[in-house]
């Protein structure tokens, strides 16, 4: 387990962790969360050893690998595939040992490890992990140097991913992946066999791949138990208690207060309103937790167009000559909400930049309202803010003729706030410049907003705002993003881009979802043989008593298993007390082991009973 033993950690004089606490067990996958500038990324590189801690003490297991992405793969000529597999140090220096090693003894100890760590099949399993993440396979045999930073971090993740660490410390890994690559990981996360600990924005990944929250707020560390939306409704809850609590003792002090200021000059009451003052020195002050100040966008409203304000006839569009996308028959009208779903590479930003003027038709027929104004966001933009200029300086060099008071307003009005008016944008966080592109973008109350992954670097509570603002928002929008939750909530029509073609899609966010995750098996070479299937007589259903009999043994297994659950997460949660690893408590935190232990283990066994009884169920039914 990990083990975060009483921390602090302050840099320049700024306290970031403050006798902070909290232990991981084993197997968890937990999300660290927290505001951006509060310590999460230090927290990493306090684990790490990278930084050396004030006091306290960050304790693992022996012998454990700590994994994670610090930065992009060189653009050297080795594969992508190599490069993964490189990652994997013991294998690789096995193999090679194996070319030169001449001891039979030594041979036989080479190939007993190879086979013990599954080292045969370990090219099929890193090409597996990049093909998640969106490399085919004529890509992953081309060089790192034929791919772009943002690319090469996903091999950087890729690669980590294949050699498995013991405890996985992964940094906002969505942020440099699409929506498929992103459900890839959400899906490979819940299955990884050893700790892992996520940075993250993502409310959908937050709340299917790990059991647990670690909160990092006023410089300490608080462990719950559950995914981010138990985690956000435990705050609510506390916070709400914590408000009440503090609202009957301020009655409670008012009371007394009172009381010493009527009687304190009276000798006949001095000593009772002493004793009051005493007990008002006494009183441990109730802090509910402060509220955050609350991000919020204003996007200006566009005026009316009549529909449709864009529409393309039997288009077509691409790059150098060569079509990408074709048949493009579209019609965006001012209320539209849509999201533009597809694998990596099928074309998603070249529609987009169709219809923000940024690519010309190469056939068909595209018209537009005359009146249209269509603003733009896309995370590059981001990187091209000039560096040494200040937020107030862009904004006076798109309207030079608009009074200072007013652009700060605007600037305010997408979270910008005095303090960072002022600051040179190579300064400023990566939310706040993304901020800063979002008003470029929406500046000119533009008809049409098309958002390219505009939730990169923005932490929960700006996403939660930038939902808010599209909803009130009286364009058209055209979403890009990875953020399930963000096009669940901002969008109400679907678009597929799929083998050169851009068509409905009908289906919900969730059924494509679980299309993308479906491993889709290869289809039946064609034969001449007549098909036996249906010149065979066809199969029985068993008997109605039978199928009822094998109904009941799959709920039953099914409670088995909830019951098993039940106990797994009070075990966990009893884990979860940093009080228990103290030397007198060890003989529980034994037994608590063990019992955990014991409840892996029966997970296994009923999860196979209930596979079982389910393959039963389902012959019965269809006929054996």
């Amino acid at each position: 387990m990990l083990r975060i033993d009483d921390i602090s950690y302050s840099i320049d004089g700024r306290v970031l962790i403050d006798h902070a606490s909290a232990v991981i067990p084993t197997g968890h996958k937990v999300g660290l969360v927290g505001r951006n500038g509060t310590g999460k990324t230090t927290l990493f590189k306090l684990i790490r050893g990278d930084l050396h801690l004030d006091t306290g003490e960050i304790s693992l297991p022996r012998g454990w690998k700590i994994g994670g992405v610090s930065q992009e793969v060189p653009g050297n000529e080795v594969s992508l595939l190599d490069t993964v597999l490189k990652a994997d140090t013991e294998r690789a220096a096995l193999l090679a040992e194996s070319n030169s090693a001449t001891d039979a003894a030594r041979i036989a100890e080479i190939q007993t490890r190879l086979a013990d760590i599954d080292a045969w099949s370990a090219e099929a399993r890193a090409s597996s992990i990049l093909k998640g993440l969106g490399f085919t396979d004529e890509e992953q045999r081309m060089p790192c140097s034929a791919f772009s930073g943002g690319w090469r971090m996903r091999v950087a993740l890729a690669a980590v991913l294949f050699s498995e660490p013991d405890l996985l410390l992964l940094d906002e890994p969505t942020n440099y992946l699409d929506l498929e690559g992103a459900l890839w990981l959400e899906n490979y996360l819940t299955k990884y066999p050893h700790t892992v600990i996520i940075v993250s924005h993502d409310r959908e990944l937050l709340n299917r791949s790990v059991g647990a929250i670690l909160h990092l707020e006023n410089q300490k560390l608080t462990f719950y138990t559950g995914p981010y939306d138990s985690f956000a409704r435990q705050r609510a809850e506390q916070r709400a208690v914590l408000m009440q609590a503090a609202k009957k003792q301020d009655a409670r002090r008012a009371h007394l207060q009172s009381f010493v200021d009527r009687f304190k000059a009276k000798a006949t009451k001095a000593k009772q309103a002493q004793s009051r003052v005493k007990m008002l020195e006494k009183m441990e002050t109730i802090r509910v937790p402060e509220d955050a100040a609350r991000t919020v966008f204003t996007f200006p409203s566009p005026e009316d167009l009549s529909p449709p304000i864009i529409r393309i006839d039997g288009g077509a569009v691409g790059y150098d000559g060569k079509p990408i996308l074709r048949h493009l028959n579209l019609r965006i009208d001012q209320d539209d909400r849509i999201a533009l779903l597809g694998r990596n590479g099928e074309g998603k930003s070249t529609l987009s930049k169709l219809l923000s003027d940024r690519l010309p038709l190469m056939e068909g027929e595209k018209t537009a309202s005359s009146k249209l104004r269509i603003g733009f966001f896309a995370q590059h933009q981001v990187d091209e803010l000039r560096v040494e200029e200040t937020p107030l300086q862009h904004l006076m060099r798109e309207r030079p003729e608009e009074h200072q008071s007013r652009l700060r307003a605007r600037l305010a009005g997408f979270g910008l706030m005095a303090a960072q008016v002022e600051t040179e944008v190579g300064r400023l966080s990566g939310g706040q410049k993304a901020r800063l592109s979002l008003l470029l973008a929406t500046l000119d109350a533009p008809h049409l907003l098309i958002l390219d992954e505009p939730t990169n670097h923005l932490d929960i509570e700006s996403r939660e705002a930038l939902v808010e603002a599209l909803t009130a928002y009286t364009g058209a929008v055209f979403l890009v993003s990875h953020d399930m939750h963000l096009l669940s909530m901002a969008a109400d029509r679907l678009w597929l881009v799929k083998e050169g073609r851009v068509t409905p899609y009908d289906d919900d966010l969730d059924a494509y979802r679980k299309m993308l995750l479906t491993v889709e098996k290869p289809a039946d070479k064609p034969t001449d043989k007549p098909d036996l299937a249906i010149l065979a007589p066809k199969p029985q259903k068993a008997d109605r008593n039978t199928i009822l009999a094998l109904r009941a043994e799959v709920r039953k297994c099914e409670e088995r298993i909830e019951k098993i659950n039940e106990i797994r997460d009070r075990v966990a949660s009893e884990l979860a007390d940093p009080s228990l690893y103290e030397d007198k408590n060890l003989s529980k935190l034994e037994k608590l082991n063990r019992k955990w232990a014991e409840a892996v283990e029966a997970t296994d066994r009923a999860e196979a009973l209930w596979m079982d009884a389910l393959e039963k169920l389902e012959l019965a039914e269809n006929g054996a």
